[in-house]
């Protein structure tokens, strides 16, 4: 199972998704059904929808960058960590996803915030886009999962 919760810090979010909790959890219920590793395990985590305010002093605070992004993610667990809890628990707190609305491109948002969630809950399973090899298995599993919730929507 695949369980968002989700924080508006920020209310212009809903002149763009009116039922943020509702839209995520429709999306992570298709990728519950099509994506085997989440059939396994209960995996929880946060979204928070913020502005760039916000995402600018986190980023300072977090990475030494003073200046806004459009998201950040905060895993719970390091990956090697995780990938033994995985076969051990049930439950799994994932971690956080912050996504700032002034990045979101305006045209096709729902396609540009659907990028960015996953983007970030790919960040929480412990991938990471430094290296070139890496960078391009997260784009696929970005890519194959975005496929996933606009096919099935």
């Amino acid at each position: 199972m695949l369980k968002i919760n989700v924080i508006v810090k920020n209310n212009d979010w809903k002149k763009y998704i009116k039922n943020s909790e509702f839209y995520l959890n429709k999306r992570s219920l298709i990728l519950q059904k099509k994506v085997k590793s989440f059939k396994k395990n209960n995996f929880n985590f946060s979204i928070v929808l913020s502005n760039s305010y916000e995402l600018k002093k986190l980023n300072n605070k977090f990475r030494k960058k003073n200046k806004s992004t459009d998201i950040l993610s905060f895993p719970f667990h390091e990956k090697k960590f995780l990938s033994k809890l995985i076969k051990k628990e049930k439950n799994i707190y994932l971690g956080d996803v912050i996504i700032n609305l002034n990045k979101v491109k305006k045209k096709n948002f729902e396609l540009e915030f659907n990028k960015l969630w996953i983007h970030g809950l790919l960040h929480l399973f412990g991938y990471q886009h430094q290296k070139d090899k890496d960078y391009l298995k997260m784009q696929k599993l970005e890519k194959n999962f975005i496929k996933l919730i606009n096919t099935y929507v």
